[in-house]
């Protein structure tokens, strides 16, 4: 659930069908009332394995808001990452995230958090598997109302070495100023790790400063 004003929120999550596939739904609230939820627009269309959800919504301002989470396709019931936008208080379609589905080569991928700074500008985060079945992070950022490729964390392999990574939150202070965070692992342990855009690109991550050092359990 997000609030831009108060009186003016969003919320998301997933019900069950009577065929008992899960779905995901949103729904708005203005000037204090709930309106009706609805399945996200779309959803249904991509969801042909059955099992969707939302994790996450956003909200820049009454009525423009973001919401993030997977869906199931067809294939074999692999797990794909979708993003859908409200804009002027109408949900759009949802798509699967730009350049995700490349990406997912194991077929288990996620939108696990989106962020709006801004009408139409927002940033997700999320994970992936590579075709070697490793879990690793990934952020896409929506600028101008249009989404762009997503890609992964720019210097966490570098950081992981192989390992798995894990995309936890993204957040926005402004159109194209985020911030991402998660856990990347090594041989020694789980670890921290902070990465930022600026201007709309990403910069590298790093571990977070000081936490290596905190971190004596390694995890």
């Amino acid at each position: 659930v997000s609030c831009a004003s108060p009186g003016n929120c969003a919320a998301g999550g997933m019900y069950t069908s009577p065929a008992n596939d899960w779905q995901g739904f949103v729904v708005s609230e203005r000037h204090g009332r709930w309106g009706t939820a609805i399945e996200v627009p779309g959803l249904g269309a991509l969801n042909t394995g059955g099992e969707a959800q939302v994790y996450s919504v956003s909200c820049a301002s009454p009525g423009n808001c973001a919401a993030g989470g997977y869906y199931t396709d067809s294939a074999d019931g692999d797990l794909q990452g979708f993003v859908a936008a409200e804009r002027g208080g109408a949900w759009g379609t949802a798509v699967e995230v730009p350049g995700l589905g490349a990406l997912n080569k194991g077929g288990n991928a996620d939108v696990g958090s989106v962020s709006c700074g801004s009408a139409g500008s927002c940033a997700a985060g999320g994970d992936f598997t590579d075709s070697a079945g490793g879990l690793l992070a990934f952020v896409a950022v929506e600028q101008d109302g249009v989404w762009g490729t997503a890609v992964e964390v720019p210097g966490l392999g570098a950081l992981g070495n192989g390992g798995q990574e894990l995309a936890g939150s993204v957040s926005c202070g402004s159109a194209g100023s985020c911030a991402a965070v998660g856990d990347y692992s090594t041989r020694s342990g789980n670890h921290g790790f902070v990465a930022a855009e600026r201007d709309g690109v990403w910069g590298t991550a790093v571990e977070v400063p000081g936490l290596g050092a905190l971190n004596k359990g390694g995890n």
